[in-house]
């Protein structure tokens, strides 16, 4: 009947709302506590958010063999795992070239072990994991402002990711990609690098001599770079058949799913700093060289 047919359809949309507003508070309280938990780590010191990056590298590790050889722990795995832990080890030391190395080493030894499971796909996961943990410890190390330029590109990823989400999820409207991301809209990526902008604008108030025009202006663009990790990602996950890199985390998938946007700031950040002053490369991305 179509009474009953209405009726049906009012129901499942009632539902799908229920649902997704619950989705949205999960996933906004995951993000609460891991950004708070991050923040006091990175705020400790060096060595502690050189640690915290250890950990969440093997984990994407792990879940990067998982997703492109179908296995958690194989050799391939063992050697991912070596490099990326060797160049967090050198850098945290103050190693970057060597640090470097480790993750070149890595990456031929990776192909060469993977020749017969997805061998291109198998080596990028070295770099892919490795440059972006180099570039958050190497961001630490700069003393002066290191804490804040870290917090700084976890605002970034944390306001466009949930902003984009927002905004996607209230708005909705025309879509992104839908054929890479088919939940991705418009509004969310508008959303997502306009409340980057702002949170970044509004962030220069907490730095003294940094200015609110260039970090909202480096917040937009490190936002749209954000909103392309997130997107390559997706690519990838398509690419694979797999809807999440793992279950792990709460509303949010695997840690891959939640640190693509960080993978690709950090190291777009940690380049950005490099050209401007190497030896002080936070201060130089907050403040200029």
């Amino acid at each position: 009947m179509p009474g009953d047919n209405a009726h049906n359809d009012a129901a499942t949309k009632a539902a799908a709302a229920l649902a997704s507003s619950r989705n949205l508070k999960q996933r906004v309280g995951s993000g609460v506590v891991m950004a708070l938990i991050a923040l006091a780590l990175v705020y400790a010191g060096p060595v502690p958010t050189a640690v915290m990056v250890l950990v969440v590298a093997l984990v994407m590790c792990w879940e990067w063999g998982h997703l492109i050889r179908a296995s958690a722990a194989d050799i391939a795995f063992g050697v991912h795992a070596a490099a990326v832990a060797t160049a967090i080890g050198l850098i945290a030391g103050s190693q970057p070239a060597h640090a470097l190395t480790a993750i070149l080493t890595g990456t031929l030894l990776v192909f060469l072990l993977a020749l017969k499971t997805r061998p291109l796909l198998s080596a990028l996961g070295v770099p892919y994991v490795g440059l972006a943990a180099v570039s958050l410890i190497f961001m630490r190390l700069d003393g002066s402002n290191g804490f804040a330029a870290v917090v700084f590109i976890i605002m970034v990823v944390a306001t466009t990711d949930t902003m984009a989400f927002v905004f996607g999820r209230t708005i909705g409207g025309a879509k992104l990609w839908p054929a890479v991301s088919p939940n991705k809209t418009w509004a969310g990526f508008l959303g997502g690098i306009g409340s980057s902008a702002l949170a970044s604008a509004a962030f220069a108030s907490l730095i003294p001599g940094a200015s609110p025009l260039r970090l909202g202006v480096l917040g937009l663009l490190l936002g749209i770079i954000a909103q392309g990790g997130d997107l390559a990602e997706s690519a990838l996950k398509r690419f694979l058949g797999v809807k999440d890199a793992s279950s792990i985390i709460p509303g949010h998938g695997g840690v891959m799913d939640r640190m693509d946007g960080v993978v690709t700031v950090a190291f777009a950040a940690a380049i950005f700093a490099l050209f401007l002053k190497a030896s002080a490369p936070a201060t130089a991305l907050l403040i200029g060289g």
